[in-house]
């Protein structure tokens, strides 16, 4: 059994990035009740007893995750606004999911979840909760990235991810070395490693799906986030995207995340398709 006075050192002043590996496997062995707290001291201490004060700490951090997120729900609240009355099985799912959130943003993403179904059940799914659960923060930024580069086109209700744009057949093509355009995504944050990432969370679709052919000088109106607007409209009739698409739990988990912002990304946007678009802002 590791040393329970080495698991006791550590500096006040020293941060974690600052912290020693060993030291940061050292204090793991907290979580694993092999650490001194008050009366209990695990030298002295029995398997058994190490892993009853285990699960004890464990059943405390627990608690207090349930009670962070419980607090942050009512600060999403209102009085003015009538509640409805939640399915008990996914309020006991719920709960059996969020006590194990430990990040204090994505308790806070669980608590927007519970405050959004007092209001209007049944707009979360078990299954988006099952995923909630297994993202990490950073998918969770991935996909704040991602939904700021999403557009619209038209009225459509679901957001596309363009990735790129071809010709498809006409004379154009034949003086092209490379019909398709590539869109870019990986200089803005996005390369294909993350994309997969999404992939794997369930967030994206596997395949890249294609618009249909988009008819010549006829307007589309891109919608991208943060009321910003492209208007498009395409020189020849050979053209159509690329895109990637959020999947059901994607389109969920996408109303309780902010798109992140990118000026660069829609500048570079207005430049790569000016070739084969008219474009106005």
């Amino acid at each position: 059994m590791a040393d329970p006075h080495e698991l006791n050192e550590s500096s006040p002043i020293e941060s974690a990035q600052e912290m020693s590996a060993r030291k940061k496997v050292l204090r793991l062995g907290r979580l694993l009740g092999l650490a001194s707290d008050n009366d209990y001291h695990p030298a002295n201490a029995t398997l058994s007893q190490r892993a009853v004060f285990r699960q004890k700490l464990q059943q405390q951090q627990y608690q207090q995750n349930l009670e962070n997120i419980y607090a942050m729900t009512l600060s999403y609240s209102s009085s003015d606004v009538t509640g409805a009355e939640l399915d008990s099985d996914w309020v006991h799912q719920f709960f059996q999911l969020a006590e194990q959130i430990h990040n204090r943003k994505m308790q806070d993403l669980w608590a927007r979840i519970l405050a959004s179904e007092t209001v209007n059940p049944g707009n979360f799914s078990l299954r988006t909760l099952t995923t909630l659960k297994q993202l990490t923060l950073r998918e969770a930024q991935l996909l704040e990235k991602a939904l700021g580069m999403m557009i619209k086109i038209n009225n459509e209700n679901r957001g596309k991810l363009l990735s790129s744009y071809r010709i498809s057949g006409g004379f154009g093509q034949y003086f092209r070395k490379h019909p398709a355009v590539n869109l870019g995504l990986s200089q803005f944050g996005l390369p294909y490693s993350s994309l997969l990432t999404l992939m794997d969370a369930g967030i994206l679709h596997k395949s890249e799906f294609e618009t249909g052919l988009l008819p010549a000088k006829q307007a589309l109106v891109l919608q991208l986030p943060h009321q910003q607007q492209l208007t498009l409209t395409p020189k020849s009739n050979h053209l159509l995207f690329g895109y990637y698409r959020l999947t059901a739990v994607g389109e969920e988990l996408a109303h309780l995340v902010a798109p992140r912002e990118d000026v660069a990304y829609v500048s570079a946007l207005k430049t790569l398709l000016q070739k084969d678009f008219t474009v106005t802002a």
